[in-house]
């Protein structure tokens, strides 16, 4: 699997290839070619980040360009480095810390991965409490990042062992704090591999439409299916996507695992939050 797979469509700013899936283009250093063309974020700034590109003179590579995805890189690694701590548990909107630090929301199905995202992106193995059990998560657990963005891990929706009362309260809970989150600068909406979207992944979507929330689709688990089949859900998603007016046109496939896509996924929300003010 390659580190950091991406697909666009023409709103990223990428060579629009079959199905979606970026094709002629060059990824940032390290990551290696995949699905039979060069296809990550680090391709092309309308994909998420600075791109290497070939150089218009002989043909090699833009030595600027490549110090640029380096950078990009680079900038993504030391905010996750950074200091991060567990602010608070909310379960119910009272509850939120006062409006301050921008705010990037990890949503998703039960069992998608969301407490093992955030813990590969920070480097820590137990800063989010991880589970094979679907559910385990019922409260909105904000973390600290440097003091410079709280990063929120979401209760997970779609699973129905639990009581019926139970689920309803934290799903109804995860969409008001979506849609009336003022410093709600970006949700991750992240999908399984395995499956791709599903129809409560696109409910999701709508409701972030209508409340003009910028989200962005992430795909987890690729250590879990073949290339091809990655593939085929990368491009499935992207034309998901393509269809939701506040979608991030670029998909990112990651894997907690390996750690593939989580430095391009590191450097996409870093560019969000910009530098650290003087």
């Amino acid at each position: 699997m390659a580190e950091g797979m991406a697909a666009a469509d023409g709103k990223g700013g990428g060579n629009g290839g079959e199905d979606g899936v970026m094709q002629g283009v060059g990824c940032a250093p390290g990551v290696t070619p995949a699905l039979g063309a060069a296809a990550c974020p680090a391709a092309g700034t309308g994909a998420g980040g600075p791109g290497i590109r070939e150089s218009t003179e002989g043909g090699g590579v833009d030595e600027e360009a490549a110090d640029d995805s380096v950078a990009w890189l680079e900038t993504g690694r030391l905010l996750f480095a950074g200091p991060c701590e567990f602010l608070r548990g909310v379960a119910d909107l009272v509850q939120l810390p006062e409006a301050g630090h921008a705010e990037i929301a990890f949503v998703g199905r039960s069992n998608v991965g969301k407490s093992s995202l955030v813990n590969a992106l920070t480097g820590r193995r137990t800063l989010a409490r991880t589970s094979n059990t679907p559910g385990r998560t019922q409260q909105l657990n904000f973390f600290d990042l440097g003091g410079r963005v709280m990063l929120v891990d979401l209760p997970g929706y779609g699973y129905g062992a639990e009581a019926k009362e139970k689920v309803a309260a934290w799903t109804a809970l995860v969409r008001a704090y979506l849609k009336g989150r003022v410093p709600l600068l970006r949700v991750c909406l992240l999908i399984d591999a395995r499956h791709g979207p599903m129809r409560n992944d696109e409910e999701i979507m709508t409701l972030l439409d209508r409340a003009a929330v910028s989200y962005q689709l992430v795909l987890t688990k690729a250590d879990k299916v073949k290339p091809h089949q990655a593939a085929a859900r990368l491009a499935e998603a992207t034309r998901v996507a393509a269809r939701h007016a506040a979608a991030h046109p670029v998909t990112i496939v990651t894997s907690a695992e390996t750690g593939a896509g989580v430095p391009e996924l590191r450097a996409t929300l870093a560019a969000l939050i910009g530098p650290r003010a003087p």
